[in-house]
C-alpha cells in the first residue's frame, strides 16, 4: 500500500488521513524540557567516605616484608600451619557470608 503524497489518501481504501498539526507532536515530547537541571548533593557522610577513599588508595594495602618473611619460613620449613585454627576460621567465614545473604 502506497500514500499518494497529494491527496493523502491511500490506494484502494479511499480513506484520508489525517494530518497531525505540530501542537500534537510537541505533546508527545518530553515534558522536562522546560525544567531545571538535575542536581546531585553529596552529604557528609559520602564525603568521608570519598576521603576515606582516597587516602586509602595512597597507602599500601600489602606488606611486603611480611610477606617475604613468611614465604622464607615456608621454604625453610619454620613456618607453624595450625589447621585446625584454619578451619575454625574457614567456618567462621562461611557463617558470615551465609547470615550476611539472608
Amino acid at each position: 500500500m502506497t500514500i499518494q503524497p497529494v491527496s493523502g489518501k491511500a490506494n484502494g481504501t479511499g480513506a484520508s488521513l489525517k494530518s497531525v498539526t505540530p501542537e500534537k507532536v510537541k505533546s508527545t515530547e518530553p515534558q522536562a524540557t522546560n525544567k531545571s537541571k538535575d542536581n546531585l548533593d553529596i552529604t557528609a557522610v559520602a564525603k568521608e567516605i570519598t576521603k576515606a577513599f582516597g587516602s586509602s588508595q595512597s597507602s599500601k594495602i600489602i606488606n611486603e616484608e611480611r610477606v617475604h618473611a613468611v614465604k622464607k619460613a615456608l621454604e625453610e620449613g619454620k613456618y607453624p600451619i595450625d589447621a585446625e585454627r584454619i578451619a575454625k576460621k574457614m567456618i567462621q567465614m562461611e557463617r558470615e557470608q551465609f547470615n550476611d545473604s539472608r
